[in-house]
């Protein structure tokens, strides 16, 4: 497979952490769970609205100023994709705190996004790309499915927005399901494809 050179990895610039991308995924990361942990221990459920709010607008931020900088790595990626886990599991299982109905939904997204689309998000360090935004160079598919603008956005946001805004614990699951499915037809997918093994 031929890759454009910068979306590649290019072993001759060694990686850091130390770049304005990761400063910003550090201190969303601080400010997110301070936020959630504050709502728990206050039982003000509008501060973890405000741990959310400030996840996504950091999450947003962290990947604009990577690019517009030049300064995406994949350690930056790595460091993004585990901060996001971090974040959204706080924030989840404190909501699930203020509303035990929806305790299960919640627990079975953040096993899809955790343990299933976790290894997913990781499985771009299989080849020589950046990020998963690259993915599409290797399946188009499996990227329109979980990175593209529509794709990140039913992962992510289409659960929030029903289980917070709808209180239905049957829509959540029915979203989640229907999550989980998308999830284990790109495993499918990328293990048919076939994962690249390094030459011994």
């Amino acid at each position: 497979m031929k890759l454009k050179k910068h979306h590649g990895w290019d072993l001759s610039h060694p990686e850091t952490l130390l770049t304005p991308a990761s400063y910003i995924t550090t201190i969303r990361t601080f400010v997110a769970v301070a936020l959630a942990v504050y709502a728990l221990v206050s039982h003000e459920q509008l501060f973890l609205l405000y741990a959310l709010g400030f996840y996504w607008i950091g999450d947003i931020a962290d990947g604009l100023v990577a690019r517009y900088f030049h300064h995406e790595t994949r350690s930056g990626a790595l460091f993004d994709i585990v901060a996001d886990r971090l974040c959204v599991s706080l924030i989840y299982m404190i909501y699930a705190s203020f509303h035990p109905e929806v305790a299960w939904a919640i627990g079975l997204y953040l096993v899809e996004f955790i343990f299933i689309d976790g290894f997913l998000s990781l499985s771009f360090l299989f080849w020589p790309l950046l990020s998963p935004n690259y993915f599409y160079l290797v399946d188009k598919r499996i990227f329109d499915l979980n990175w593209s603008l529509i794709g990140k956005a039913v992962n992510s946001s289409l659960f929030l927005f029903v289980t917070v805004l709808f209180h239905s614990v049957a829509l959540s699951l029915v979203v989640v399901s229907v999550v989980i499915m998308i999830k284990i037809y790109s495993l499918r997918r990328l293990y048919a494809i076939g994962i690249p093994m390094p030459k011994t």
